[in-house]
């Protein structure tokens, strides 16, 4: 099938490469220049494993390319795929200029039926806006738009940073929502034809109206940050009392009516999706005239969470850190990946050094873009006091402790004896509860996670000195 992206981000560009993959003829559009020239040059403006070779692997087959050309790319595919972002607005509505703006520019150019898919994450309603906006366009076009008919399709993505290409090829479900008039029956059987490879074992599709399908991909994040925001506030609590969050999130894990997914205690949520959409679907029922309290109380934990970490370290060593260098490793908000969107790491890093304190950093893959965004979050002379290095150990020499704010698989399992060896103090503050706590103390390292006082002997201590600080 031939099939047009409109927008060459996260999810546009690991659509198009991945219905490529299926042996689809797939055309990018961005109205980036700088993106289109780097991905025609074999390069790749986002970390993501394995999607450099997918895009290369399909560039040379001659079945994805990337242009800035409106007219060639809404010419091209009878599937017009709109994949570009929805940042959030102020009040923390989504911001549907781009989605728009795509739909207007198909409506200017098209000829002959054509499917409008929704991919990008948007508010309920947003099917009927884009609709509204061709519609607007075709009649503007008066006789010269004749033939022209269309159907807009909400089919969002369920993608995971660090896992997309994986979760596109073998996904869990496929939801798609589509109209009940001959052309949205036409635009389902269309549809069907292009994921009809995933379908080949058992049926992965879910189909029903257009506003639920706009309804269920908020849903389902709001879900997530929510089991997420919860265990972090029973770790914190069960630093208060003594309890251990991994022993509690085993023992409520094994219920298969909760289950151990996103049951991690840690230092917040960040990236692109969860704190935008929590926020725009708040503002959708604001619309509405109903509050979700639940998904306030959410935002509310996520954002005091991503303070835990500057909390620890002031408990540890003192409000004044004036001439006191801290390690960290890990800027991404999860590893896999480069996002520095909403990541904890900014907040404790702006907290270290406001404080007075240096910093050692250190990320597998976001030393780049943790550059560019930190010189946009601190003042010149506040990002001087950071020092990006070039390995994780390197980081440690002269520094009070190791803050540890990513998950990488290569933070897991370190040398002990080497950081000992390099810190001033052998302290760890794990943002993650990558170790074993009894473990650390028979290392003879002072160890802070997440909820886990009760195994370093130390109930309690986190809320009493919290309340002294």
């Amino acid at each position: 099938m031939k099939i047009t992206i409109i927008g060459t981000g996260y999810v546009g560009l690991v659509t198009g490469a991945c219905l490529a993959e299926l042996g689809n003829d797939v055309f990018c559009l961005d109205v980036d220049q700088r993106k289109i020239d780097l991905l025609n040059n074999g390069g790749i403006p986002i970390h993501e494993p394995g999607l450099e070779e997918v895009v290369a692997r399909n560039r040379a087959a001659g079945r994805i390319q990337f242009s800035t050309d409106v007219a060639a790319s809404v010419a091209h595919g009878q599937l017009q795929f709109i994949a570009v972002g929805t940042p959030p607005d102020e009040d923390g509505s989504a911001d549907l200029q781009y989605v728009l703006a795509a739909a207007r520019n198909i409506g200017r150019h098209m000829d002959g039926f054509k499917v409008i898919v929704d991919k990008s994450t948007v508010p309920v309603g947003t099917a009927d806006r884009v609709a509204a906006a061709l519609q607007d366009e075709l009649g503007k076009r008066g006789d010269a738009a004749a033939g022209s008919e269309f159907a807009v399709v909400s089919n969002p993505e369920f993608l995971k940073e660090g896992a997309a290409v994986e979760d596109f090829m073998r996904p869990d479900r496929i939801v798609i929502g589509h109209g009940d008039s001959p052309a949205g029956l036409r635009a389902r059987d269309l549809m069907k034809v292009l994921y009809a490879p995933f379908n080949r074992n058992h049926e992965r599709t879910y189909w029903m109206d257009v506003r639920s399908a706009e309804f269920t991909k908020y849903a389902a994040n709001a879900m997530l940050a929510t089991r997420i925001s919860f265990m972090n506030e029973l770790a914190n609590l069960a630093d208060r009392v003594g309890a251990d969050i991994e022993a509690v999130r085993h023992g409520i894990g094994s219920d298969p009516r909760i289950g151990h997914s996103f049951l991690y205690a840690g230092a917040g949520y960040g990236g692109s999706c969860f704190p935008k959409d929590v926020q725009a679907l708040e503002r959708t029922a604001r619309q509405y005239d109903q509050e979700l309290l639940i998904l306030r109380a959410v935002e509310a934990v996520n954002d005091r969470q991503k303070q835990v970490l500057g909390r620890k370290v002031v408990q540890r060593f003192g409000a004044d850190l004036a001439g006191k260098r801290f390690a960290v490793w890990g800027l991404a908000f999860k590893p896999n990946t480069d996002d520095m969107r909403e990541a904890p790491s900014r907040v404790l890093l702006r907290e270290l050094i406001e404080r007075g304190a240096s910093v050692a950093v250190y990320d597998p893959v976001a030393m780049e873009e943790a550059r560019r965004v930190l010189a946009l979050d601190l003042a010149p002379e506040q990002l001087e006091k950071i020092d990006f290095k070039a390995a994780p150990m390197d980081a440690l020499h002269d520094a009070e402790a190791l803050v540890i704010v990513t998950e990488w698989k290569a933070f897991r399992s370190p040398d002990f004896d080497q950081i000992k060896a390099r810190l001033k103090n052998p302290v760890i503050i794990d943002g993650r509860n990558l170790f074993d706590p009894a473990q650390m103390t028979a290392l003879g390292v002072e160890y802070h996670g997440i909820g886990r006082s009760v195994l370093t002997g130390r109930p309690g201590q986190d809320g009493q000195q919290e309340a002294q600080a």
